[in-house]
């Protein structure tokens, strides 16, 4: 059997075993050589994503089964358009965030080069994995390496904001084992597959639980992906952390936006029988206003970072309106707009670390002070970031919300869902020109000191840059993979038998 035949693996595998030898001699005390070894890893998952996704739009979805154990029993991973668009997201986000450390951020505390590889393997394991017990599991990695890296370097902000952050989840934890009881105890599986297509088949007695563990599941997915009211945590753990940690960070709602997708969208969905739109109900004001708690808090912004956190927030609301839109269309929009402000709120906590770094005491607070060192080429890639952000035409940014706006076309929906849209993009717009004005036009004296942007925080900066108008460029081919991946998702369950209830090319061991 060939190495490509185990390829699935490798975005779980690689990272997992990079983190384990740089634990150990000889690189645990040689840092040069451990961003060389984390760089390579980097650069190899973005190749091996690449591979991924090609492989699932040329054979469709495959599963590989762990140890050869069968489904539902077996612990599955699964490869399909969905998961692989997200891990080619994931692996660009992580090199770009890697090559930003490299220059100097990662020895301000001990252990960083590890712990970012296993933070890049529990966000893998998330998007791969295909049974939910697993997606417990991989929650649990991301989570232990997301603790360490939010406070690394230390500081008393960053303690305060770890303690919050901890302990939410540490709820959120305990909810999630809890809902999977639930769920097992009404499905008699966690396999998701397996779950799809018994769901309508469930006896009365069991209805009820299903129903309490999938809304259990709910309120946990939604603590990740800051769905109002539990979206409190975000603002302070992101803007205090360091800011590659921070760039990384920008993908962890997506995870909990993806969990949604997986349970609530490909096992509560349309087909689900008495369970069909379990969550539809609760999304649809709680999506609501989660965007217009985003957007008071943007404009309640007073420093750069601050200011990146709530826009996350407010990407999460617009997303999360998608998912209670609950189509295929909607879905495929969201994708899109999922990839686009992920990599460019990273570039914007990038540009944010940038500007902190030049301005000394005033750092990215919107203060009157000294000027930034580099005040063309960071102004360059502030405007550029803004511009996308807002959603200005040429920049993805246009392009993601005019698809969810043609996908909510419907008069009611459109009543509901285009004005706090198009007042997220004003809000933006305002906040980010105040933003922009008092960073370089409200600046007097000289430099605080003649430090530049060095050689790969720059690179990490052009690499999330550049994705936006690529992703217009090629707009039309984005499209066509997210409405495959959003109709692989809202696919009507087939009967499991030994692969997952999926059409599968290989099952491998």
């Amino acid at each position: 059997m060939s190495l490509m035949d185990h390829l699935i693996f490798f975005p779980v595998l690689l990272p997992l075993v990079a983190g384990v030898l740089l634990l150990l001699p000889p690189l645990h005390e040689d840092l040069p050589r451990q961003r060389v070894m984390a760089f390579a890893v980097n650069a190899t998952l973005v190749l091996v994503a690449l591979v991924l996704l090609g492989n699932s739009l040329k054979h469709g979805t495959q599963v590989y089964m762990m140890g050869d154990w069968q489904a539902p029993f077996g612990i599955a991973l699964v490869n399909d358009t969905l998961a692989s668009v997200m891990l080619v997201l994931t692996s660009v986000l992580a090199m770009a965030a890697h090559l930003y450390a490299c220059a100097g951020e990662d020895e301000k505390g001990p252990f960083f080069q590890p712990l970012f590889m296993f933070q890049v393997v529990g966000i893998n394991g998330a998007f791969l994995t295909g049974d939910i017990f697993n997606l417990f599991v991989f929650f649990e990695i991301l989570l232990i390496a997301s603790y360490s890296l939010l406070i690394h370097g230390g500081g008393k902000q960053r303690t305060q904001a770890a303690v919050h952050y901890v302990l939410l989840n540490l709820a959120g934890s305990a909810m999630f084992l809890f809902g999977l009881g639930m769920i097992y105890a009404s499905f008699g599986t966690l396999n998701m597959a397996d779950m799809a297509y018994k769901v309508a088949h469930l006896n009365e007695e069991n209805i009820e639980l299903a129903k309490s563990g999938g809304l259990l599941l709910l309120v946990v997915f939604g603590l990740k992906a800051a769905l109002l009211p539990m979206h409190f945590w975000l603002p302070r753990t992101y803007a205090y952390t360091s800011t590659p940690v921070a760039a990384l960070f920008a993908i962890m709602t997506k995870v909990g936006i993806y969990s949604i997708w997986r349970v609530h969208t490909a096992i509560f969905g349309d087909h689900a029988g008495e369970l069909a739109g379990l969550a539809i109900g609760w999304l649809w004001p709680l999506a609501l206003m989660t965007l217009v708690a985003g957007i008071i808090a943007v404009m309640a912004s007073q420093t750069l970072k601050m200011l990146a956190a709530n826009l996350v927030i407010v990407s999460a609301g617009t997303l999360l309106i998608t998912l209670a839109l609950n189509t295929p269309e909607a879905t495929a929009a969201g994708l899109y707009y999922l990839i686009h402000s992920t990599l460019l709120s990273a570039a914007l906590f990038l540009i944010a670390g940038l500007i902190q770094e030049q301005r000394a005491q005033a750092q990215d607070r919107f203060v009157k002070g000294r000027p930034v060192s580099q005040p063309l080429l960071i102004g360059a890639f502030f405007f550029i970031a803004a511009l996308g952000l807002i959603g200005m035409p040429p920049f993805s940014g246009f392009v993601g919300k005019i698809l969810i706006l043609q996908a909510s076309s419907d008069v009611l929906e459109a009543s509901w869902i285009w004005a706090p849209l198009l007042m997220s993009g004003l809000t933006a717009m305002v906040m980010l020109t105040r933003a922009g004005s008092t960073l370089f036009w409200r600046a007097a004296g000289q430099p605080a000191q003649e430090t530049k942007a060095h050689k790969l925080q720059v690179t990490a900066v052009v690499i999330l840059l550049l994705c936006s108008p690529l992703m217009v460029i090629f707009g039309g081919p984005l499209s066509d993979l997210t409405i495959t991946a959003a109709q692989q998702l809202h696919k009507v369950p087939m009967p499991v038998i030994a692969t997952g209830g999926l059409p599968v090319v290989e099952v491998l061991p």
